[in-house]
């Protein structure tokens, strides 16, 4: 084709571009009845200070149900209020025998139990039961260590000793000023289902000793940390 066969600017006027509709643009409004989240959809008819009140309500009831849940079912913190466990976990002066200004906070795992049974020396959260909150005049949880297992049989003899099954145990946790070394001595049977428990501050201590043996149903979790105040952060 030669330059005199181009298509002149009339030919091109003949054959004009076609032109489109513009595509239409969803509204907002449409865009929220189509939203995947169902309080957009639900909202949609409202005005947006309404649609935003909800959305903030929503969002902060959902995040206090989701402690909750963790509180109930995961990890669960404990103030320490007594010095039954001192110098291990230590309570806030000027209660009796305390040795710190601020009491210990501690973390307990509350789901572990669900999948192993607790082990000797571990510091375990339990529910009172019934003769614990006649003898020590307190009620609620406790925060001791656990020293009989199910079966066990447990003395304390002179010097404040522990034997399990008649083998002396190692407490290694146990300060040596913190034992009864008067005459106390005791023998106990842990029933099958039950736990006993004891204190690391032995002279202080209203425990099994007194009250008996917990069952398990009672045991609410183990200690793992103590995260409060920060020069006692710790894992145990």
């Amino acid at each position: 084709m030669s330059g005199d066969d181009r298509p002149t600017d009339d030919y091109r006027s003949e054959y004009p571009t076609p032109s489109y509709p513009p595509l239409l643009q969803p509204s907002a409004q449409n865009k929220e009845r189509h939203s995947r989240n169902p309080l957009d959809r639900l909202t949609a008819g409202l005005p947006r200070p309404w649609r935003i009140a909800i959305d903030w309500i929503v969002t902060i009831a959902g995040a206090i149900a989701i402690v909750l849940a963790i509180k109930a079912w995961v990890v669960n913190p404990y103030r320490i209020p007594s010095s039954s466990m001192e110098p291990t976990l230590h309570c806030a002066r000027p209660g009796q025998g305390c040795e710190a200004r601020l009491s210990d906070r501690v973390l307990a795992n509350r789901f572990i139990y669900h999948f192993r049974d607790p082990h000797r020396g571990e510091i375990v959260v339990f529910n009172t039961p019934p003769a614990a909150q006649e003898m020590c005049g307190a009620s609620g949880t406790f925060v001791k260590r656990l020293i009989g297992l199910p079966g066990d049989t447990v003395t304390e003899r002179d010097g404040g000793f522990v034997y399990i099954n008649g083998k002396r145990l190692n407490e290694p946790y146990i300060k040596p000023d913190r034992r009864v070394h008067d005459s106390t001595t005791g023998t106990w049977r842990v029933p099958q289902g039950s736990y006993f428990f004891m204190g690391d501050n032995r002279g202080e201590s209203c425990d099994s000793r007194r009250w008996g043996s917990v069952p398990r149903k009672n045991l609410i979790g183990k200690v793992f940390a103590t995260y409060w105040p920060p020069n006692r952060i710790a894992l145990h």
